[in-house]
């Protein structure tokens, strides 16, 4: 049931943005999770690999923590956890991609929550908004006037 659940894709109506069911949350479930991972346009790994594996286990015991932690670990391997604290009935939790850099020089992304397994999503949301490219293009496009000063060409050593 949960397999299915985690390859279930389907688009939620009401939200435009994906985090706005995030925030409006007052709880985690498996269709949160689902709507997540399916409003994000998350790759989940093969059904009998052992993230996925273990992802099932997680959301079968609801340890909605853990989940949100895989979900980073998962799609965005670039990205750590930086800080997570608790300030005036909210957990705010920041991530980064430069985790090594000090806090005032970090382009961390930062979401707030009462809960601190959805300010963890919120947190995800946000970093995966930032990191999705701007254009499904598998090749970089150039500039619309360098075509007139430059040929593409393929370097690749086919032997």
């Amino acid at each position: 049931m949960v397999s299915a659940m985690l390859h279930r894709y389907r688009q939620t109506s009401g939200c435009a943005d994906p985090r706005d069911g995030i925030r409006a949350a007052t709880a985690v479930t498996p269709e949160l999770i689902s709507d997540v991972i399916a409003q994000n346009g998350i790759r989940l790994p093969a059904p009998h690999s052992p993230q996925a594996a273990r992802l099932q286990r997680l959301i079968a015991a609801e340890a909605w923590t853990d989940v949100a932690l895989a979900l980073i670990e998962i799609a965005l391997p670039a990205w750590k956890l930086v800080r997570l604290v608790a300030d005036d009935g909210e957990w705010c939790c920041a991530l980064s991609r430069h985790w090594q850099v000090p806090d005032w020089l970090d382009d961390a992304v930062e979401a707030r929550h009462e809960v601190l397994p959805l300010a963890i999503l919120a947190a995800f949301a946000d970093a995966h908004q930032v990191s999705r490219p701007a254009g499904l293009r598998s090749v970089p496009a150039l500039w619309p006037r360098a075509r007139e000063t430059f040929d593409p060409v393929c370097c690749d050593n086919f032997r």
